[in-house]
């Protein structure tokens, strides 16, 4: 019997091609593991009108942790016309199958990091060692939307004496989202960054948002954070609004290190991070909750280019990379590391958007026969 459960989810476009190099890798590194297959992406909204289906959150539940590749997402009018025929017209709703998954299973801790590996020429500075901890559940994109605005909801915003200027506005040109932030769900993401934070020896944590224009919803977070704060000591606690840590991580990137704010600025800032180290293609995530666990590269499913076993593997492997660490396979967690950090490094194998001609295939073969001086 395998020591571990995976489920296996490649989900859409190059997905698939990603995901197999990383099998490759774990493989060679000796992972001891049953993986289950598990449906999701864009084939089974269309067939089903499901892109989650109950089945796949069924699995998840008797897994140990999941490795997902990438999914296609495309908007309202888009989505229903590939709908299957026979499934048009009753109102089924295209919603993002990893957003759905975050909230399922309540997996509030988004962690990216985004290290820049020597010898990659995509590199914006070579000493960049960036975590960003990314709210996943709450924020902007908790779901809580509303088209026409009109009822009850109407009835309340007008009460509000800055909704004046949008009174005169007809309900169906109008559109709401609500951007959601409680005490409980900014500190147990700021005390999920403190802990990393902690556990791997650095100085500070900066904590971003924008309280002095978003008071309400950024305040609350800041003064949670302040409050989780005063637990760690040691541990310095920096705060900067979220247009102004833009602008620093392309100024000064090397002086951070943990990174943690809401959800959507942690989206934003984290693809910024990941750019700086060589672009999505080098960006890992791992979507953490306590009882499941999902790791994923970063990217979307890049239709264009499946099939040709053109993409870079390696964010997908070190999203394996998580996986490992988070399961307690720290040595071979290591390993890949190491392996991943010497192909870069020695600079013979390399994918396109590095600037070379290796297939996706052919670097996660070179990872993994890096391993066996890493293992």
């Amino acid at each position: 019997m395998a020591k571990h459960r995976i489920g296996w989810m490649p989900g859409d476009g190059v997905g698939n091609e990603v995901m197999a190099a990383a099998r490759t890798v774990l493989d060679a590194v000796g992972f001891d593991a049953e993986y289950v297959p598990l449906d999701i992406g864009w084939e089974f909204w269309c067939r089903e009108g499901d892109p989650l289906p109950q089945r796949t959150i069924d699995g998840l539940r008797n897994c140990d942790a999941a490795l997902f590749g990438a999914i296609t997402s495309k908007p309202k009018a888009e989505a229903e016309a590939e709908l299957d025929p026979s499934l048009r017209g009753r109102g089924l709703v295209y919603r993002s199958p990893i957003v759905r998954m975050r909230q399922e299973f309540d997996l509030y801790s988004n962690v990216r990091p985004c290290r820049a590996y020597a010898g990659n020429p995509l590199n914006y500075r070579d000493d960049i060692d960036l975590v960003v901890f990314r709210e996943n559940t709450e924020g902007l994109y908790g779901g809580v939307e509303w088209h026409p605005v009109d009822g009850r909801l109407r009835a309340a915003l007008e009460e509000h004496p800055n909704f004046r200027r949008f009174a005169a506005v007809p309900p169906e040109k109008m559109s709401f989202s609500s951007r959601i932030i409680t005490w409980d769900g900014a500190a147990r993401i700021v005390r999920a960054a403190f802990e990393y934070a902690r556990k791997h020896g650095y100085p500070s944590v900066t904590a971003v948002e924008k309280p002095n224009v978003l008071r309400e919803t950024s305040g609350m977070f800041m003064d949670a954070a302040r409050a989780v704060a005063a637990d760690y000591p040691e541990i310095e606690l920096w705060d900067a609004n979220i247009d102004a840590m833009a602008m620093w991580l392309i100024k000064n990137p090397q002086n951070y290190g943990v990174i943690v704010t809401s959800n959507l600025f942690g989206d934003v800032l984290s693809d910024l991070c990941a750019q700086l180290v060589g672009g999505l293609g080098f960006a890992a995530a791992g979507n953490i909750g306590a009882e499941v666990a999902v790791f994923e590269p970063t990217h979307g499913s890049a239709p264009k280019y499946y099939g040709q076993d053109k993409v870079n593997p390696v964010a997908c492997i070190l999203a394996a990379r998580m996986m490992l660490d988070h399961l307690g396979e720290t040595e071979q967690a290591a390993a890949v590391q190491a392996a991943v950090a010497r192909v870069i490094a020695d600079g013979k194998v390399r994918t396109y958007d590095m600037g070379g001609s290796a297939r996706c295939s052919e670097m996660g073969r070179a990872i993994a026969d890096a391993l066996g001086a890493s293992v």
